[in-house]
């Protein structure tokens, strides 16, 4: 089985794409899911959602990473990457966030400095400004 970050000196869970998880999953090490979770993730490492992972979850890490499919909040310590393959619907609490062209992203950023957990207010009102404002609407 290859490496899923392409370096010999890390190492990583793999939750494989015949899995499905309901609950609360937390660990402290760096975990790639490529199969369904549903429920919430609070990891103190790096999480990531492969391209063929599909999770219904608040998610809390240090680093995120999704190039698959996210419903729900993502709350980093550090950042969040989407990448181009990445479908998510919901909010985005990190210091660092970096969307690639292509990702398609519903919901609301703060990037302000708040502590991950923190409340964003009313992500309807800010995702609805957000959109009008990519759309030009008024």
């Amino acid at each position: 089985m290859s490496n899923p970050y392409n370096s010999a000196t890390e190492r990583a869970s793999v939750l494989g794409p015949t899995l499905y998880l309901k609950g609360d999953l937390s660990a402290e090490e760096d975990l790639l899911i490529q199969g369904r979770v549903e429920g919430s993730i609070s990891h103190t490492q790096r999480l990531t959602v492969g391209a063929q992972g599909t999770v219904k979850a608040n998610i809390r890490a240090q680093l995120i990473i999704v190039e698959g499919t996210v419903e729900g909040d993502l709350l980093a310590e550090k950042s969040v990457f989407v990448k181009d393959t990445a479908k998510i619907c919901g909010n985005i609490i990190s210091p660092s966030v970096s969307i690639s062209e292509g990702a398609s992203f519903s919901g609301s950023i703060d990037m302000d400095g708040k502590k991950p957990g923190q409340s964003l207010g009313k992500p309807e009102a800010a995702a609805g400004r957000m959109l009008k404002a990519s759309t030009g609407a008024v």
